[in-house]
């Protein structure tokens, strides 16, 4: 089990608004939630930075957190990341906050305490870059877009 240190960055975290947390035991991802004192709303096709008052401190460089969409916002209401998934370095020390987008053509209000995104800390690999003249052949070669089938 590896720790995460949590710093609340706002006095709203841990005491109107939750620190991220495990919605389920089976969940995979913390949920955070929007601290602000007023509701944000966001226009089709308008863009926002929500701030969440934490700030982390992951345990070392062989750690990432990702920021990730909540699914039933984005397929509910079209509302998702702006930059599909938030990548928070392990020496990032500021405050974590979601760039969000509505891609639905009504606008959508986020009210403060909010669950507007999911934190998942994995493991990160960092490979050695080998420079070769060849790849190794495979069945799909250079096949991209579609070349699979559908």
């Amino acid at each position: 089990m590896i720790e995460l240190k949590v710093k609340a960055v706002s006095p709203l975290m841990g005491t109107k608004f939750p620190l991220p947390a495990y919605a389920t035991a089976g969940a995979a991802a913390m949920d955070l939630c929007a601290c602000m004192e007023e509701p944000v709303t966001l226009a089709p096709g308008g863009r926002q930075g929500i701030p969440t008052g934490i700030a982390i401190a992951l345990p070392g460089p062989e750690y990432v957190a990702l920021v990730c969409s909540r699914s039933g916002m984005g397929a509910r209401h079209g509302i998702t990341l702006s930059n599909s998934v938030g990548v928070i370095d392990s020496d990032y020390r500021g405050e974590l906050t979601v760039g969000l987008v509505n891609h639905g053509d009504v606008p959508y209000t986020i009210q403060p305490g909010d669950r507007i995104a999911q934190l998942m800390v994995l493991p990160i690999l960092r490979p050695t870059l080998t420079v070769v003249e060849e790849l190794d052949e495979t069945e799909r070669g250079s096949g991209g877009f579609g070349s699979t089938g559908r």
